[in-house]
């Protein structure tokens, strides 16, 4: 009897597998030592030690993910992240100006994620809070872990059809608001007191006011604003999406391998999955 011999494993593959493993162990661990050693002075500066430390962790981890993964991508997602990023740093910073008990800062990730996957959305979140951290707001930058989950959720729910109807997206940005929400509580409460701007220190402080210990009111605050804000962010994206041609659309391998629209699936090709 004879048997058909194994087909070796493609090295190009297993490589990016293995950068992509190791980048997301990179990002996991930069969030733990940001949850777990608390260092404060990451709200003070961009160049302290903690930050410095947490910039180089983050900014790793995305090289890692985007090496292993740029080989999916093609030309219009890597043009796509940059105009991403733009929007998010935009559109999160007047939020932020306004004092709204929301944040509005990753319509670009989630775009991202449902054109090309969660690979290109991580790489497009982490850079955000990066470049914002950098420039702007010191406080983004331990926060750039909540745009990883944001873009491997976002999808994720995009591989399982939930921009296909205009109802199903904010349900699938309320369940990504309420994990964030439980990401971002311990980094809020442990490096920032809870005082992270805007209008979600008022609610933090109401919940203190009640009874609630630290990480308490900030995982409650969370779960209050977050489920809110991601839905809110998903609609805004599947009318983005709504209003784009189809031909557009299609150009992405990722919605044409996983119908992320309901379109007639081609041969598949490599995607962001």
């Amino acid at each position: 009897m004879f048997t058909t011999p194994a087909k070796p494993a493609d090295p190009h593959r297993v490589r990016n597998t293995v950068l992509i493993a190791i980048g997301a162990a990179v990002i996991v661990a930069t969030y733990l030592y940001l949850a777990i050693g608390q260092p404060t002075e990451v709200a003070e500066s961009s160049t302290s030690q903690a930050s410095l430390i947490a910039i180089a962790g983050y900014v790793i981890g995305a090289v890692l993910l985007a090496a292993g993964s740029i080989h999916r991508l093609p030309t219009a997602t890597i043009a796509m992240i940059p105009v991403a990023i733009a929007l998010n740093i935009v559109v999160g910073q007047i939020v932020a100006v306004l004092g709204l008990p929301v944040y509005v800062d990753s319509i670009g990730t989630v775009l991202v994620s449902a054109l090309a996957g969660p690979a290109a959305g991580v790489v497009t979140g982490i850079l955000t809070n990066v470049i914002w951290g950098l420039t702007l707001s010191p406080i983004a930058l331990p926060f750039a872990v909540v745009q990883v989950v944001i873009g491997v959720l976002a999808g994720y729910a995009a591989r399982m059809g939930m921009f296909r109807r205009f109802y199903l997206a904010p349900v699938a940005g309320a369940i990504t608001g309420i994990v964030a929400a439980m990401i971002s509580a311990p980094i809020s409460a442990f490096i920032f007191g809870g005082a992270t701007g805007g209008g979600t220190g008022a609610i933090v402080g109401a919940f203190q006011a009640m009874g609630q210990s630290l990480l308490g009111a900030t995982t409650l605050q969370g779960l209050l604003s977050d489920p809110l804000d991601k839905a809110i962010t998903f609609t805004i994206v599947v009318l983005i999406l709504a209003a784009l041609p189809a031909r557009f659309l299609q150009r992405f391998p990722f919605v044409r391998q996983y119908r992320v629209f309901g379109k007639a699936p081609v041969t598949p090709r490599s995607s962001g999955a």
